[in-house]
């Protein structure tokens, strides 16, 4: 599988709070955010691994550089508009069937995600898996829509009845997600969000897939929460969740 990382963003909300370290190398638990994303990719089996990062950020281009792993690895350095920006920029070195995106400030557990991985590389009826969570920790979330199957069937910017999760920022997808991201960039769409949107309009099979708990690292003070959350030994019931 590839796997791709968008860390183009500029981290103004870490700037402002007095974190002066570009947010992709942040550590958590003396480990650059970047850096671990990368590991637990390749312990989960990368055939590759994309990075974009922003014009602005030397440091981290240097960083990158200077990683060593036993895949190919793609540096891409663009400043973009947005994440779906971003993802239209990396979707050049997808090259496989099915790949995995994230975001680098994505937080979660390494016992989470490689059963998710495995569920999406074995279901072959689905578009995509779509790490969700029922923790809601995020100014603007989006709530994902889903059926009593957990089957995708919209996204809101706003809780609404059947609205049991909001999206985790992890999205495995298959080659038929990449066609879409072209129709969304030709129609001028802008956002994730609305990307994932047009998933659905499309037709594209996508299904929900829990995790316990999932923080992005938008504050200083996610840093400390976010490392407090890899430390403690989660219950098993947190762990196995509901799985489709």
């Amino acid at each position: 599988m590839d796997y791709a990382i968008i860390a183009a963003g500029e981290g103004s909300r870490l700037v402002q709070e007095g974190v002066k370290t570009p947010k992709p190398l942040v550590r958590l638990c003396d480990t650059p955010l970047i850096e671990r994303l990368v590991r637990v990719f390749l312990e989960n089996g990368a055939s590759s691994v994309s990075v974009i990062v922003n014009e602005h950020m030397p440091e981290v281009q240097a960083f990158v550089k200077k990683l060593r792993i036993p895949v190919p690895l793609h540096l891409h350095v663009q400043s973009t508009p947005s994440s779906m920006h971003s993802f239209h920029a990396l979707s050049r070195y997808l090259k496989g069937e099915c790949f995995c995106l994230t975001t680098v400030d994505t937080i979660f557990r390494e016992e989470e995600f490689k059963p998710y991985v495995r569920a999406f590389e074995t279901d072959h009826t689905l578009d995509g898996l779509m790490a969700v969570t029922d923790f809601i920790d995020d100014e603007k979330p989006l709530y994902v829509k889903t059926d009593d199957r957990l089957m995708i069937r919209g996204f809101a910017d706003h809780a609404e009845a059947d609205c049991r999760y909001v999206s985790g920022g992890i999205y495995c997808l298959r080659r038929s997600g990449l066609r879409v991201l072209d129709e969304a960039m030709a129609e001028g769409v802008s956002r994730m969000r609305n990307y994932q949107r047009k998933l659905v309009e499309s037709g594209l099979r996508l299904r929900a897939y829990p995790f316990g708990k999932i923080i992005d690292v938008d504050h200083a003070g996610d840093v400390v929460k976010a490392e407090q959350f890899l430390r403690l030994k989660a219950p098993d019931e947190g762990m196995q969740g509901t799985r489709p």
